[in-house]
């Protein structure tokens, strides 16, 4: 039950990031539905492939497809003066994405007995990868490769499912509220990994 909450939870954050940022980019309805899909299940479908899964295990998946067409077609509806804040509520349904889906990519990975390591590539992948398809398809600069912090939540939540900090509901719950909350953080002050730089765009 705490598997399928999460997929539901980062699913409908996902496919409304994809399709807010596609509109952002003006793309047409077709466009906007594709990209939200792939933005929803890209993260999926590449950690499928690196832990072992069948890609067509997602074809599985028709109710997560559902939902994430519904929640597709509710933002094409919402009123384009809300859609105007994406900048303050838009980062926080990609920080509920990244939580949801590294959280049950761990989970995805640890039910099949893979290493530490392992657990969190899938968190990572799961958490980020849709993210990532998301931004290059709308040619921009990926998220997860920013100097601002992103990728480092996702490797919590790796860890804390690898190593069995968070294994019952409440305690995974628990876990998706404090990643959400510090990526939510990390946006509104900024929060930077260390960047070194070759000088080169001041040279330019």
């Amino acid at each position: 039950m705490t598997w399928e909450v999460l997929s539901m939870i980062g699913t409908v954050a996902f496919a409304v990031s994809g399709a807010i940022v596609a509109m952002e980019e003006e793309y047409d309805i077709l466009g906007v539905y594709i990209l939200g899909i792939v933005t929803a299940f890209g993260g999926g479908a590449i950690r499928n492939l690196l832990i072992g899964v069948p890609v067509s295990a997602l074809w599985e998946q028709g109710l997560f497809f559902q939902i994430a067409l519904l929640s597709i077609t509710a933002v094409m509806l919402f009123p384009n003066n809300l859609l105007k804040h994406w900048q303050k509520w838009g980062n926080f349904t990609d920080a509920i994405g990244l939580s949801a889906f590294a959280i049950q990519g761990a989970l995805y990975a640890t039910e099949m007995n893979h290493p530490l390591s392992a657990v969190i590539v899938a968190a990572v992948l799961t958490g980020s990868g849709g993210g990532i398809i998301r931004d290059l398809l709308a040619r921009r600069k990926p998220l997860v490769l920013r100097s601002e912090i992103y990728a480092v939540w996702a490797i919590l939540c790796g860890f804390g499912v690898g190593l069995g900090i968070a294994e019952a509901p409440f305690e995974l719950y628990t876990l998706f509220i404090i990643i959400t909350a510090l990526r939510v953080l990390s946006y509104t002050y900024n929060w930077k990994l260390p960047v070194k730089r070759l000088g080169t765009k001041a040279s330019a």
